[in-house]
């Protein structure tokens, strides 16, 4: 009888050890977020439809770690990108200031900008 109990508890010990590792198998394995993957410098050039806002303006920013920021002292950049690339930012230049939205994929992007009183489109290339 005790030589039938060593083989139960052996066999419960292996099931136990299996689960286990099991367990640890399926467990996500941490990794950095994927916002981090448009890290770097990029350019991004502004239009608009409407002649008095302006047309053509380019706009260095940078990313790290999904945060925007400014390249250039003139203009003030802020804002975030998304593990999926989805981007929102802020720029601010003397008392002009707009906002937009849209997305990167790979090394370039494109989305829609809105002020007080312009509005237009970007788009955007990883420098």
């Amino acid at each position: 009888m005790l030589e039938t109990q060593g083989i139960a508890m052996g066999q419960f010990r292996k099931t136990i050890l299996a689960a286990a590792i099991l367990v640890l198998a399926a467990m996500p394995i941490a990794r950095p977020a994927a916002a981090s993957t448009f890290d770097g410098q990029w350019n991004v050039q502004i239009a608009s439809g409407n002649s008095a806002c302006g047309n053509g303006a380019t706009v260095s920013i940078d990313i790290s770690q999904g945060q925007i920021a400014s390249t250039n002292a003139a203009v003030s950049a802020s804002g975030r990108v998304a593990d999926a690339g989805s981007i929102s930012v802020s720029l601010a230049s003397g008392i002009k200031h707009a906002t937009g939205f849209g997305h990167l994929s790979g090394a370039s992007g494109s989305g829609t900008w809105r002020g007080p009183m312009c509005s237009g489109t970007w788009t955007a290339q990883r420098i």
